[in-house]
Formats: structure tokens, sequence, C-alpha cells
């Protein structure tokens, strides 16, 4: 009888074991997680009324409507355009500063490679601000160059213009991706070509940069997509014009009147989300081909520093340059505007100086309130994050949950969801699931929207350090009767301090910069900074904005000196 029992008692016991309730738990949440903006959107888009309306029934004429919408093919046209060349700029400036910076003479290459990065800390909307200040129509270099000339110097309304601004910010992209190939190179292919005497610059252009390809492609696919999803520099510089592109069609047809068509934002949701998913598939498929470029094997030799000569100056020079404006001028008229009544080259700024913006910033509760909001959102958000991530990355690389490949594919599919995507189904999310209707006009909701956009960052940021780890470690602790569930919690997670502190890091400056997934969430209560940017821009008052972007920027250089001080990140050298 005794033997029985426990024999019918074993069965139970293995379908709910600690190991399997963990991977089960993380693996719900993780897919509760992606899909709750994506059911909404995909929903909506096949109803006749609003997602909440009762009496709405399925059909497909959204689609038919934003086919026909001479408006949605503008913005289709204008975002592949605007993707296309803002890759190609992002990708010349990416792969110059990576081969520079990393494998020649160059002068100043310490503090060159240090501010090549720092455009990746700040938020793509306060460099959008930034150089609307500084080279818009209005802006204080406009007019004091116009002053010189007697006209319009350049426009940053045509998509020439926009697109600096774009590849200016994804450049670092390229160049992180681009500088470790650079780093990792077999200098004998590059020796080869200087025994038939070529020089630096032909052994760059022939040898070393083609076998950046990869780091390339993959870096240029990314930026692609990025853009495709950027809403900020078309927001800031295109709307004014009237020029429409993907996220800003969604941006104002979401915000159209009180009577938003919430069919047409689903069906052109939908077709974006699509469209990014399909890119991303093609990103995978042209990796696949990357081993043809692999030179890094046993008997690679160190790479070489390329002797620019007469040359290494000029290079310096046309660096400097290109920092100084696209970066120092920017951000440096950001503070000029900040500490100003208003900023214009026919008076000195020492003249206009006040400290008003800042004042009317910390005066009302609401805009105190945005700044705090955003470090909470960033700082227990990035915790959260981590900390689900962490679970997902151990589910999949050091279990045998049979769902783990699915789990995989669910927590990368985030990068397929464009951060006004994701916004707009939390919102319409609220409306259709219950359970999310209490987390409205808190900053819950946009801590769970930031954590499902950042998902695929943190798994990335983690993976490495943990495939790291022998196995051996897994086996030797099952020896001494410990389970799944205590070997991960007890050795393998605690070895992973190092990688869990990074991706919190990197979360956490994600957190504190995203602006267009809370662009339809936040409410009064839960505004934060890059919001109350927004309405600041949307009333024309550019002198808080300029205060706030100062604020944002000195809150995101205070975090990174701290995390590079505990990480021991030294600089580039």
């Amino acid at each position: 009888m005794h033997n029985t029992a426990a024999s019918e008692g074993q069965p139970f016991k293995v379908l709910f074991s600690r190991a399997k309730i963990v991977q089960y738990s993380v693996a719900f949440i993780t897919l509760i997680l992606v899909a709750v903006p994506l059911v909404p959107i995909l929903y909506q888009a096949v109803l006749d009324r609003p997602i909440y309306d009762d009496q709405a029934i399925l059909t497909l004429e959204n689609f038919s409507r934003l086919f026909s919408n001479p408006k949605f093919y503008e913005a289709f046209k204008n975002s592949f355009v605007l993707s296309a060349v803002t890759t190609v700029i992002a990708g010349i400036i990416g792969v110059s500063t990576a081969v520079f910076i990393g494998r020649t003479n160059l002068p100043g290459k310490k503090f060159f490679g240090e501010v090549v990065l720092w455009p990746m800390y700040v938020s793509h909307l306060v460099l959008a601000f930034g150089w609307f200040m500084m080279y818009g129509p209005s802006g204080y270099v406009t007019l004091l160059v116009e002053g010189w000339i007697g006209g319009k110097p350049w426009s940053l309304y045509t998509m020439a213009g926009m697109a600096i601004v774009a590849g200016a910010a994804q450049a670092p992209l390229v160049h992180l991706f681009c500088a470790s190939s650079v780093a990792r190179a077999d200098a004998s292919l590059e020796d080869a070509a200087r025994t038939i005497g070529a020089g630096p610059f032909t052994v760059l252009r022939r040898v070393t940069i083609p076998l950046l390809r990869p780091a390339i492609t993959y870096s240029a696919m990314l930026n692609f997509i990025g853009c495709l999803e950027m809403l900020s520099v078309p927001l800031i510089l295109g709307t004014p014009v009237g020029k429409d592109f993907f996220t800003t069609f969604l941006y104002t047809q979401g915000y159209s009147g009180s009577n938003p068509d919430y069919g047409l934002i689903g069906a052109a949701a939908c077709f974006l989300l699509v469209m990014i998913s399909v890119l991303i598939f093609l990103q995978a498929k042209l990796l696949k081909k990357a081993g043809r470029f692999v030179t890094v094997k046993g008997k690679a030799t160190r790479p070489k520093t390329f002797d620019l000569g007469r040359y290494r100056w000029a290079v310096t020079v046309v660096l400097a340059m290109y920092f100084a404006l696209t970066l120092f001028v920017t951000v440096g008229g950001l503070g000029l505007r900040a500490f100003t009544t208003f900023l214009t080259p026919l008076m000195a700024p020492w003249e206009l100086f006040s400290f008003d913006n800042f004042l009317l910033i910390f005066e009302y509760d609401a805009y105190r309130r945005s700044i705090t909001n955003s470090l909470l959102v960033a700082g227990i958000g990035a915790a959260i994050a981590v900390s689900l991530v962490s679970l997902v990355t151990v589910i999949i690389h050091r279990s045998g949950f049979k769902f783990r490949k699915a789990l995989e594919y669910a927590a990368l599919y985030p990068r397929a969801v464009p951060g006004i995507v994701t916004g707009i189904g939390f919102f319409w999310g609220m409306l259709l699931f219950p359970f999310l209707g209490p987390l409205h006009g808190t900053i819950w909701i946009l801590i769970l929207a930031f954590t499902m956009r950042t998902i695929p960052t943190a798994f990335g940021a983690i993976s490495p350090a943990l495939i790291q780890l022998s196995k051996d470690l897994d086996q030797s602790a099952r020896t001494v009767g410990a389970d799944w569930w205590i070997t991960q919690r007890k050795i393998i997670l605690p070895l992973l301090r190092p990688a869990l502190f990074g991706a919190y890091v990197l979360l956490f400056l994600s957190f504190l910069k995203e602006y267009a997934s809370a662009a339809f969430l936040f409410a009064p209560g839960s505004e934060i900074i890059g919001t109350t940017m927004l309405q600041f821009w949307v009333n024309g008052d550019t002198g808080p904005v300029a205060a706030l972007a100062v604020i944002q920027i000195l809150l995101t250089i205070i975090f990174v000196v701290i995390a590079r001080k505990m990480l021991g990140v030294k600089a580039y050298g």
C-alpha cells in the first residue's frame, strides 16, 4: 500500500517541482508582457469601431482605408528615404571613426574614443532639440552664419537635413560594432597587402574595411530599423513643414482631435510591426554567411597600428570639427538656452542670463514630478527588468525547459516593436484587459512598457557572460543534492553579478531616455522628463525644454560616472 502511494505521488512531485514552477511562471510572465501590447493592436486593426466599443465587429476595412490614404504613402516613402540616407551617413561616420580611432596613430585618440560614444547616452529627443535650437531656421548658428553670408545657409527641414541629424545620432552604434571587429582583425592579410607596396589608406580601403562587412551589415540593419521607428527627428524637424513619416503618422493620428481613428491607427501600427519583423528576419539571413569574413583564428597576429604620416593632423582636425559641430555645439546650445531668456547672436548670452527656466521647472509639482518619476522608473524599472531577464536567460541556456526555444523567440521579438507602437498597444491593453486597468495613470504602466521594450537589450548583455560559465558548475551542484533552482540562485546568478550590473546600467539609461512609449501612456501624476519636454515643445516653450534637457543630461552624466567607477571601466585606449 505504501509503495503504491509513493509511486502514484512521484509523478505529481515531478510535475510540480520547484524548477518547473519557476520556469513556467517566468515563461508565462514574459509571454504576457510581450503579448499585452501586440494583441490589442492586431485586434483593433480588424475592428470597425474602437476596441472598447461592445458593438464593434470584425472587418478588413481599416487596411483598405490605410492603403488608400495618400498620407500613408507619403509616410511610407519618406520613412524609407530617411532611413536609407541616415543609414549611409551613420555608416560612413561610424566606420571612419572606428578605423581611425582604433587602428591608426591618430593624435588624441583616447579623447575621441570617449567622445564618439556620448550620443548613445543622450536621448535622441534631446539631440534633436539641440540641433533645432542651433541649426534650425531660427537657430543661433543659423542666424549667425546668415548674418555673414546674407542668406539661408542650410535647412534642417529637408530630407538631407533630417538624415544628417539622425545619422549623427546613430553613428555611435556603427562605431561600437565596427570597433571590436577592427581590434580583432588578423594583421597577416594587411601585411600581405603592404608587401606589394600598398599604402596605409589603400590597405584600410581594400583590406581592413571590407573585412568589417558583417559588423557593417548588422549595424546598418539596426540603424535602418531604428530610423524607421524614430519619433524625435521626424516630429521636431518634419512636422513643421508637413512631412509625414510612419511614427509621426501614428502620433498625429493618435492625438488628432477628441475622436482619433482607432481602426486606422491599428492598421498602420500593424503594418509597421510586420514590416520591421520582416527586416529583422532578413538581417538574420544576411548574417548567416558572415563566416567567410572570419580572420581571427588560432594563429592570428596582433593588428598593427597604421601610420597616417603627414595626414594624421588633417584627420584629427576633421574629427575635432565633426564632434564640435554635431555634439558640443548642439548640447552647448541647449545649455545656453536653458540659462537665458532667449538665445540670439545679436546679444551676448551673459546679457540674457537667467534662472527663470529652471525656476519654472522646480516651481510646479507636475514638472518636478516628471524628474522624480523618471528616476523612479529608471531605477525601479531597470531592476525589475534585469531580474526578469536574468531568469529568462538561465532558463534558455541552463535548463531542460522544453519551451526554451519559444521563450527565446518571445524574449527577442520586442526588437521588432517600435516604441510608439508599444505605447499604443499598452494604452489599448488597459482598455481590453481588466487587470491592467488599475495601472492607468501610474508609473507602473510605464515600467511595464519600458521593460517589454528592453528585454532584448538585457538578454544580449547577460547571455555572453552566462555562456562563458562552464556547465560543470551545474553538474557539481547536482552531485551534492542541489536542484535546478538552488543551483541557479546560489551559484550561477551570483557569478553573473558583473554582467547583471552592466545590464542594469544599460537599462537604467534606456529607461531614463525613453519617451516614445510613454507618449500615449502618461497621465497627470505619471509624467516623465521626455513627455514633459514634448508638452513644452508643442506649446513653443523652448526655454523649459532646454532646462529639462540639461537636467536629463546631468543625471545621465552622474549615473554614467558612478557606474563606470563601480564597473572599473577605463577610458578608451
